[in-house]
């Protein structure tokens, strides 16, 4: 085994060692104390693991450049460890206690939900890596609604497993984007039977989709969302949740959004991936610190 393999598998190691402790911590700590718990995690975290600060720290320099000084990157990126660090600890405190979940967590726009799910065919529900995203699909389900999530397995098999429990014991779908056949075959059953399906698209998608801007860089993203609307006349919309001061959250849902027609099917779909990944940007800016910038978002770059 060469050392990055040995790297790897320890690094696996001690994140399933880190997350059996903090699960069996989770389960005596007093609520009171849960968010403390947390911004320890964070502080050491973001002291000892140097690889993802890093990148938070380029990732940050990258979208705003000359518009934050270094010091206002380096809180941005503080901040993103706790919110990450308390999201962890809330997904392992909360998701075994769904009635608490639901009065954790509250909805604006929800006419906007329902105007959507009143045409019949189903809501295509377009959001990010932000804030405590798994925390929205879990209100949602426990809220009566069919909701389902598209997303990568985790790279630790084990993990990937703790939380698909915790997601089937809430009455989430999980819709694995891989084989992309079987994806794309669940996701349309969803729609078509009515149901919710959480598609976030600021991840890095390599050659598969199309380079649009985020934050005045081209950045590879995913084009499902628009496509499967073409193909289901499922209504999008973009919706995201905020974390309060008081650590409670609020599930926003803007308005459905209209596709706009180009004179060709690719430059349709570029138009509107675009039109909502400024929609992501735009929350990204007024909430900088609910996003995950350890993760190398302009990784692939355009030929």
């Amino acid at each position: 085994m060469d050392s990055k393999k040995i790297r790897t598998s320890f690094s696996r190691l001690a994140g399933w060692f880190g997350l059996t402790i903090s699960s069996l911590i989770t389960k005596v700590i007093p609520a009171r104390n849960l968010y403390g718990f947390a911004r320890w995690i964070a502080s050491m975290a973001y002291r000892f693991a140097r690889k993802q600060r890093n990148i938070a720290l380029d990732s940050l320099k990258t979208a705003f450049g000359a518009e934050l000084t270094a010091q206002e990157r380096e809180r941005i990126a503080r901040d993103c460890f706790t919110l990450i660090a308390k999201s962890a600890v809330e997904l392992l405190f909360l998701m075994d206690r769904p009635e608490l979940l639901k009065k954790r967590v509250f909805i604006e726009g929800k006419e906007n939900l329902e105007s959507a799910l009143n045409a019949g065919k189903g809501v295509i529900l377009v959001s990010a890596h932000f804030g405590n995203f798994p925390l929205l699909m879990a209100k949602l389900s426990l809220e009566g609604y069919k909701t389902a999530g598209i997303m990568r397995p985790m790279r630790d098999t084990r993990v990937e497993n703790i939380f698909q429990k915790k997601r089937t014991r809430l009455g989430i779908q999980t819709i694995y984007s891989q084989p992309r056949n079987v994806c794309v075959n669940t996701t349309i059953d969803v729609l078509r039977n009515n149901g919710l399906v959480f598609i976030p698209i600021d991840q890095n998608f390599g050659t598969a989709g199309v380079f649009v801007d985020f934050f005045g860089t081209k950045a590879a993203t995913a084009t499902g969302p628009v496509i499967l609307a073409q193909r289901t006349g499922a209504k999008i919309l973009p919706c995201f949740i905020i974390r309060n001061s008081d650590d409670t959250h609020r599930l926003v849902f803007e308005p459905a959004i209209t596709l706009q027609q180009a004179k060709d099917a690719r430059e349709t779909v570029l138009i509107n991936i675009q039109k909502l990944t400024d929609i992501i940007e735009s929350y990204i800016r007024r909430y900088p610190a609910e996003w995950g910038w350890i993760h190398r978002r302009w990784k692939s770059r355009p030929n």
